[in-house]
């Protein structure tokens, strides 16, 4: 069975975000994942996974005013500085944490705008963010969001990642997975992550419809996962979903898939 994380944005909601920690471990995960880390010192952070003996697997590179609505701001032409300076924060968190791979959110397309530029911005900031967290030892990801959830999401299907990924020209991109996401955007789930497993370093999973626990709407994750050991994915899969009810509750599917 791949490796998972718990993701503390999403699951044990009910408690403080420095408190999950604690109930990742006791419910068996031995990594963890959420959003940002920006709100708490990265010292405090790193007591926490300590504490509990858990690995920092991803965060997200600084995203802009996410409680206003931005979702990313990488492919805006406005926010270039903004971005980089978000780069180097996220670098100061990642050394202290320990992890070694960080995610980049494209943002959304502001109405109206030349599309052109904005891919010109995206594969620059992609460029940039690349180099400096390669010198760092530190991998960067992208991550393709369905335009259903979050319309006019820039980056939003594994072909228009590939292709960016191409533009860019480093070795240091890889591909983020959503396998909810992109259940919506584009099926054909085991093939893709298949035809592209070299450049995909880190997986995600919900069901879909509803984003709740797999095993709770239409994806066959039982085979998903049985797949993802036969062509030797290596990296973790993040529990990146909305609990039915509670996330005790809702982790039968773990414990069925002898997951942990």
């Amino acid at each position: 069975m791949p490796r998972f994380a718990a993701n503390l944005s999403m699951l044990f909601t009910e408690l403080d975000f420095l408190d999950r920690f604690a109930a990742a471990a006791e419910a068996g995960f031995s990594g963890v994942e959420y959003l940002f880390p920006y709100d708490y010192p990265a010292e405090e952070i790193k007591a926490r996974l300590d504490a509990h003996n858990l690995t920092q697997v991803l965060f997200n590179l600084p995203a802009g005013d996410w409680a206003n609505g931005d979702r990313g701001i990488a492919c805006d032409p406005e926010r270039v500085e903004e971005f980089r300076a978000g780069v180097d924060k996220a670098i100061a968190y990642a050394k202290v944490l320990g992890n070694s791979q960080i995610n980049c959110l494209a943002g959304i397309a502001p109405k109206g705008a030349d599309l052109g530029k904005l891919d010109m911005t995206f594969i620059e900031n992609l460029r940039y963010a690349a180099k400096k967290l390669e010198a760092e030892g530190i991998r960067l990801v992208m991550e393709m969001i369905n335009t259903r959830d979050i319309p006019r999401f820039f980056l939003n299907n594994t072909s228009q990642a590939l292709e960016i990924r191409d533009k860019v020209g480093s070795t240091n991109l890889f591909l983020q997975y959503d396998i909810y996401h992109m259940q919506i955007m584009e099926g054909d789930l085991a093939r893709t992550l298949e035809n592209n497993l070299a450049v995909i370093n880190h997986v995600q999973l919900a069901d879909n419809p509803g984003r709740n626990e797999p095993g709770t709407g239409e994806i066959n994750y039982r085979f998903l996962f049985e797949h993802l050991d036969r062509i030797g994915y290596q990296g973790w899969v993040g529990c990146e979903y909305k609990p039915a009810t509670t996330t005790a509750a809702g982790l039968g599917w773990l414990k069925s898939h002898n997951a942990i």
